[in-house]
């Protein structure tokens, strides 16, 4: 059974509205929730990241800052926020130590990843040989892999990094539909991540009339996902 980790994010920016976004669903059956490094002041991170361990919920940092200074900032961060998981960057030498013993568990992104939003660039084999390096890494859990953000076969390339690794792994950017909901899941991905589609109300049922689109959609993608 594939894990649904629910990103309070769009265009790889922690939303603004997060901390009302969060009340929203807090009744929902959503055991993974996070953000990005970016987009709130560290204080409000910092405030829900405890309204999410209040409410039981595994709680996910997404690193997309584009320098080595900044991501390895973000790191620090993530040490005192007191997140569950730290997901992305691509220094994972230098951030793998930072994090020992901390608890947290790291999923640096494999491959080549540029710009913001990040894109995912190079061959499927040069991303599984970055995915065998990183898995090779003490301190590394599993892997972050921005499927939908490759320009090539998004799902071969996911079956291709999973197949390649004993490490869990999580695809994350662009999921917009069950269609790639169910993709990822038969690929067999650990967990998938959906942020930008949910504020964009791609998964609002016809029939929905908006009111707490979000806690809606949240419900809907709960449905989707294949139990085991």
């Amino acid at each position: 059974m594939a894990q649904f980790i629910l990103m309070l994010t769009h265009d790889d920016r922690t939303v603004a509205h997060a901390q009302a976004a969060h009340a929203e669903v807090a009744r929902t059956g959503v055991r993974y929730a996070g953000f990005k490094d970016i987009g709130l002041p560290f204080m409000e991170l910092a405030t829900l990241t405890r309204e999410m361990h209040r409410d039981g919920r595994q709680v996910m940092l997404e690193v997309v800052s584009t320098t080595r200074d900044a991501e390895l900032r973000s790191v620090h961060a993530a040490l005192e926020l007191g997140v569950d998981y730290l997901l992305g960057g691509r220094h994972a030498e230098e951030a793998a130590p930072l994090l020992r013993a901390s608890g947290i568990r790291y999923f640096p992104f494999c491959g080549e990843t540029v710009g913001h939003p990040t894109q995912l660039v190079g061959s499927i084999d040069d991303i599984v040989n970055d995915a065998r390096r990183l898995a090779s890494l003490p301190g590394v859990d599993g892997l972050d892999l921005l499927a939908y953000r490759f320009s090539g076969d998004a799902e071969e390339l996911a079956r291709q990094v999973i197949a390649a690794v004993e490490l869990p792994v999580i695809t994350a950017g662009s999921i917009d539909c069950e269609q790639r909901i169910h993709a990822m899941c038969d690929a067999g991905a650990w967990a998938f991540t959906i942020g930008s589609a949910l504020f964009d109300r791609r998964f609002l049922p016809p029939s929905a009339t908006g009111e707490q689109a979000l806690k809606t959609q949240v419900e809907a993608i709960l449905e989707m996902t294949p139990r085991g």
